[in-house]
């Protein structure tokens, strides 16, 4: 987790690699995965900065502007959600240690255990569904921004997606310990729902960009 409380953000990639390779249980898979789903908000905004203002984009200005906010908004949600997973972590780690001698402890460690998995399932799941919103903004501007950065916003795509998987597969990982079916199985679903967006908008997005060239302006 972080240290004396700093946020991960604000470690440098060679501090925050260090620690993931480390053999401390914290930052884990959740928190790279968020990190990951941040570059990739990094990259859209960084296109539709390259193409927003120039004439030959003209016709696709409001797609720009709606996906440099959504970029930009997801890129600071997502450093936050890195910490959150790492502070789920770590509770649900914490629970699991809680002494289970006599009924009582039994009873006090398994609604601690319950409640914390439920936070460190409920976490990737939010970065799952940034993930998602991030790849539609993306499709959305490929074909419809600056051609030069057409494999940005590919690896922008790229990257989204394998946060989704690993974001996902946090969610499915802890749900098992919540103790709660409709939440488990309102998770299940969701978690199911949105990789198919994901896979979905992610193959449109290689089309559009190995396909080159412009498309029609968005319906506003």
């Amino acid at each position: 987790m972080e240290a004396a409380g700093e946020p991960l953000a604000n470690l440098t990639l060679t501090e925050f690699t260090e620690r993931l390779a480390s053999d401390a249980p914290v930052p884990g898979g959740g928190s790279a995965a968020a990190i990951a789903g941040s570059f990739a908000a990094s990259l859209l905004a960084m296109v539709a900065r390259l193409s927003r203002g120039r004439p030959k984009y003209a016709n696709f200005e409001a797609t720009h502007e709606r996906a440099l906010q959504a970029a930009e908004r997801a890129r600071q949600r997502l450093l936050t959600l890195a910490d959150d997973d790492a502070r789920a972590y770590g509770r649900f780690s914490t629970a699991l240690k809680l002494p289970k001698e006599t009924d009582e402890e039994q009873r006090q460690r398994n609604v601690a255990t319950q409640a914390a998995a439920r936070a460190a399932a409920e976490v990737p799941l939010a970065v799952l569904r940034e993930c998602a919103m991030l790849l539609v903004e993306i499709e959305g501007m490929a074909g419809r921004s600056n051609v030069n950065a057409a494999s940005d916003l590919e690896v922008a795509g790229r990257l989204a997606a394998a946060a989704a998987r690993g974001a996902a597969a946090n969610v499915l990982v802890n749900l098992p310990h919540v103790g709660d079916q409709r939440f488990v199985g309102g998770s299940t679903a969701e978690v199911g729902d949105l990789l198919h967006s994901v896979e979905r908008q992610m193959l449109q997005v290689a089309q559009r960009v190995a396909g080159g060239g412009l498309r029609e302006p968005q319906q506003e």
